[in-house]
């Protein structure tokens, strides 16, 4: 991870910098982390700081993870109604880290955790929020607060006040996770009823504003398990950095209470208070993040909720399976390679029960996190095996050698097969891990071996284990693995050869290339093919059907019938990647004739189109066949599959042709025939569903694509229409103004701009740098909509010089958008 603009302010008040921010979170990592743990992190985020009162920074709020996370990030899917969606996990320091590296000042999280297999675990702690209406204050948060105090502990729970860094207080108790958040809720509800009933004049529990003022809202909903709350020791993003503090009783008794500040904070911290450590179940200490022990889960012990399973199926009394994590504690001091890097312990243990296994297992958060290979560790990169997880085991069961007596479960003979230390390079908890384990010099891996953990998608227990390629690049500024980059295949594919359990198209993201030029190309083995001037299409084929997937993953089937027709392709399951493109009376593909394609859907439409703007699909990789995932395989070898998967036919669909030649002479006779530039494709590269320098193109025609934030009303003949749209390109949560553009436009584009910028109406500008005579007539809309332009150049204010409209780009999001070239 590299860390960047560190004099960054972000929050000019105070002149606190990221660099006070980063150097925050460092500090107080060891008491932040037990209380964040293993539970869904939902992050605001002020990408240029929080601003003034006059001129407040925009947030803006993110749960799912985007591609850029590192991979190394733990984190959790959870599937909600109509999507999944990844969070990440704060576990470890270097994850706090990049929080903050990111601008996410404030993080929040449920009241509950996730196992290790990615599933909600009950809720472990109870919170009220105590929120003061107009006209009430601090004070009155105490009041209502030793007031719940008392009610609480009548029902033997111990609360723990957090000054919340806002206006109020939030008030904790530990819960044994034996209830449900909705049983948890309701007793909070009743709670805050109990309170508004008995202490009319302080306290309310209806959220209605009207009936707040002078009175403290007891806001018992945040437990419910939709609900989040800003963590103990998170920054505020508000006018000065503020904290979300854990304080004492007798703190709150003080007439000098206060919202704490970083600074404040950060002394507390160095001298040993954690208040907030007999809910997190972690004392504070310089070693409480270190160790990779950071969750507040339990010891990994005898009474660990998350090894309830594990002794459910034994007899202590009757094995000397382990059930305690005393020997792991006891052996912890020293154990740490010493090096600075974050190493967690791992075991392959031989298995003699009723059939020979291997039985692999990861220590995680306090537990061992375990899987059973039936075919043992794979020693080839071409084969998967199957791993079932099993459940979590203790810390102790590392050195356990022994045998399990007949009768009990797992009845055999156990012996070490390797151990040693594992460097995480990704986790998501139920769905996939990838690590570099290091074994013993006698050990049965024979060293290091880097493995990837894939789920299946079948049952709740189903993996395959992956033999990889070791990964040489190092991020040592984290202290861990880095991700894969450009050509290095993604992790969550199966390898050349293997048979995956289940290819899922939606998993297929488009590999897109870059911007480049001849000096790009260094001394490797390239192809070249010409660049299509056209629409992007993942083509998926099963024994009924074909469809056509756009980049952003829309279904565009309906708008091209011809190009679906199941009799034009192999019989076999595949999925593959072309352009659709329509020629132009010249014989030259022509984006704007296919703009009349795009749009449309009725099928009455589709057909009368047809018939004045055929299309072809120009057939350019082979991604997946017959089940298996061929991503991983290097271009060179999906080029040759894919010239025998395509057969010629009457169907409007063609095998993108390959260039032989110097590729100065490819491109002057691209030009020479109006082409829009040439394809250059390294032949040992693997397929990315991301942007790499593997695939570059080099254009004769400079083209941006850009994503319009406002317009400007047009005269005389214009007058009822757009005299120029305003362009940008995203930076940040906004966009960077890059000029605006007149011409170009047909008639007809003209008669629907107005219609389409009308509906996505704002109030306040997009863009971070308009220029006040471009600003002075505009009309804002919100940046949903991509376009692409034609330009000369960049202007040395970074502005587009010259631009014409090309047309819509409905293929691509926003996010999408980067820049071309310059």
């Amino acid at each position: 991870m590299v860390i960047t603009n560190l004099d960054k302010v972000m929050y000019p008040e105070t002149g606190t910098t990221k660099a006070d921010v980063l150097a925050y979170y460092a500090a107080v990592a060891p008491v932040l982390i037990p209380a964040a743990a293993n539970r869904l992190a939902t992050r605001k985020r002020w990408v240029h700081g929080v601003g003034t009162a006059d001129a407040p920074g925009e947030m803006f709020f993110q749960k799912n993870l985007d591609h850029s996370t590192p991979g190394w990030v733990p984190r959790a899917s959870i599937t909600h109604k109509d999507r999944t969606i990844q969070y990440p996990l704060v576990n470890d320091p270097a994850t706090l880290a990049w929080l903050a590296q990111i601008a996410a000042l404030e993080i929040h999280v449920p009241q509950w955790r996730v196992d290790s297999h990615g599933n909600q675990m009950p809720p472990d702690r109870l919170v009220l929020d105590l929120d003061p209406g107009e006209g009430a204050g601090l004070a009155e948060c105490v009041e209502v607060a030793k007031l719940a105090r008392t009610i609480l502990e009548d029902v033997g729970l111990e609360p723990v006040p957090v000054t919340s860094g806002s206006k109020g207080i939030h008030l904790y108790a530990a819960l044994d996770g034996t209830q449900s958040s909705e049983q948890i809720s309701e007793f909070a509800h009743e709670l805050a009823r109990s309170l508004e009933a008995d202490h009319p004049e302080l306290a309310v529990s209806d959220m209605k504003k009207t009936l707040r003022t002078g009175k403290v809202l007891v806001d018992w909903s945040q437990n419910s398990a939709a609900k989040t709350t800003i963590v103990p020791y998170s920054l505020r993003g508000r006018l000065r950095p503020t904290v979300a503090a854990p304080r004492t009783w007798r703190e709150l008794s003080s007439p000098s209470l206060h919202q704490l500040d970083y600074q404040e904070v950060l002394q507390r911290v160095k001298s040993g208070k954690d208040p907030f450590a007999v809910i997190s179940g972690k004392r504070p200490g310089p070693d409480a993040a270190a160790t990779g022990d950071a969750a507040a889960t339990g010891d990994g012990g005898d009474t660990d909720p998350r090894l309830e399973t594990y002794r459910a199926k034994r007899d202590a009394a009757s094995t000397p399976e382990p059930f305690t994590a005393e020997r792991h504690r006891a052996g912890a001091e020293g154990a740490e390679p010493g090096d600075g890097t974050l190493r967690e312990k791992f075991v392959i243990q031989e298995h003699h029960a009723s059939r020979l296994h291997y039985d692999f297992r990861l220590e995680r958060d306090g537990v061992l996190v375990s899987w059973a290979l039936p075919k043992g560790v794979p020693t080839s990169k071409t084969k998967n095996h199957l791993a079932v997880q099993t459940e979590d085991h203790p810390m102790d069961y590392a050195d356990f050698e022994g045998t399990i007596p007949k009768d009990q479960y797992g009845a055999g003979t156990i012996s070490i097969w390797d151990h040693g230390y594992y460097e995480c390079e990704k986790w998501i908890a139920g769905k996939e891990v990838i690590a570099t384990l290091t074994g013993q010099d006698d050990g049965g891996l024979g060293g290091a071996r880097r493995f990837a953990l894939i789920h299946t998608g079948r049952g709740d227990d189903q993996w395959l284990i992956h033999l990889m390629d070791p990964l040489a690049a190092k991020d040592s500024k984290a202290g861990r693995t880095a991700p894969p980059q450009d050509d290095e295949a993604d992790a969550a594919t199966a390898p050349a050869g293997g048979q995956p359990a289940t290819l899922v198209p939606e998993d297929f993201k488009p590999m897109l290339a870059s911007a480049g030029s001849i000096s790009d190309l260094p001394d490797k083995d390239w192809q070249f093919e010409l660049k299509w001037d056209g629409v992007r299409a993942l083509i998926v084929g099963d024994a009924k059907s074909i469809r056509l997937i756009s980049r952003n993953g829309n279904d565009m089937s309906a708008a091209y019938p011809e190009l679906t027709d199941r009799t034009c392709w192999p019989e076999q399951d595949f999925i593959a990647d072309g352009e659709i493109i329509a020629v132009g009376p010249s014989g030259r593909p022509d984006f704007g004739l296919l703009q009349g394609r795009m749009k449309l859907t009725r099928a009455a439409d589709v057909a009368k189109a047809r018939a004045s703007t055929p299309v072809r699909l120009m057939l350019f990789d082979l991604l997946a066949e017959h089940g298996k995932d061929l991503r991983r395989l290097p271009l060179s070898k999906r080029r040759t599959g894919l010239e025998a998967f395509f057969t010629p036919s009457d169907c409007p669909v063609e095998l993108s042709g390959l260039i032989d030649g110097d590729i100065r002479h490819i491109l002057e006779s691209a030009e020479e025939l109006g082409l829009e530039g040439v394809m250059a494709k390294r032949t040992d590269g693997r397929y990315v569903g991301q942007r790499s320098r593997s695939w570059l193109k080099l254009k004769f025609e400079r083209t941006q694509e850009v994503v319009v934030g406002g317009w400007r009303p047009g005269k005389g003949e214009r007058g009822q229409s757009v005299g120029s749209l305003l362009l940008g390109i995203p930076d940040g949560s906004r966009l960077r103004y890059v000029g605006r553009v007149g011409s170009g436009f047909s008639a007809r584009e003209l008669l629907e701009l107005r219609q389409q910028l009308d509906a996505l109406p704002r109030k306040t500008s997009p863009f971070s740098d308009v220029p006040a005579a471009d600003a002075s007539d505009a009309h804002w809309v919100s940046p949903r909509l991509v376009g692409e332009v034609t330009y000369g150049e960049w202007t040395g204010s970074g502005k587009l010089r010259h631009p014409v409209w090309r047309g819509w780009r409905l293929d691509k999001e926003p996010g999408d958008v980067v820049v071309e070239d310059g």
